[in-house]
């Protein structure tokens, strides 16, 4: 159950790559080695689809935060623990983000590491309060690094792996 490549495996390759590519633990850092070297897809399909997968919960992220969000500051409970949290992460990371700015939410993305995908950019985003529509252009160059480097970090790897062994 833990595989990602198992839980798709009664849909077409591309869809498989597309839908790997959307979850949070793997997002597109998965799905390109897999698109690429388990179901031998072109390099420039397995890119796009893997952009798209990852940039589709970015949206939905980036659009419906600030919905959940007002509803749970209303709670009683939920409300004073997720003030104190925000506040929190908005004095941890502000100098870095404001020291660097926009280039900033970019490279947190674009760097292929856990924890640093466009899931965890979109909260990021709302965290510094970026609106949506400077947001999402940021998120989506970030998604297009990560992409670029995965892929070509992949075709490296497989080409090393195949010429050793």
């Amino acid at each position: 159950m833990l595989n990602p490549v198992t839980w798709f495996t009664s849909l077409p390759p591309e869809w498989t790559t597309f839908f790997i590519s959307m979850i949070p633990v793997t997002e597109l850092r998965a799905s390109i080695p897999i698109g690429i070297e388990v179901y031998h897809l072109a390099v420039w399909k397995v890119w796009i689809l893997a952009v798209l997968g990852d940039i589709i919960p970015a949206v939905v992220i980036l659009y419906l935060t600030p919905y959940v969000h007002k509803w749970m500051i209303k709670r009683k409970f939920l409300g004073g623990i997720l003030t104190k949290k925000l506040e929190s992460a908005e004095k941890a990371f502000a100098g870095k983000y404001n020291k660097y700015g926009s280039i900033a939410l970019i490279i947190f993305i674009g760097i292929p590491l856990p924890m640093t995908g466009s899931w965890t950019g979109s909260l990021v985003a709302f965290i510094f309060n970026i609106p949506f529509r400077k947001s999402l252009p940021l998120i989506v160059l970030g998604v297009c690094m990560a992409a670029t480097l995965v892929t070509l970090i992949t075709l490296f790897a497989g080409e090393t792996l195949r010429w050793l062994f």
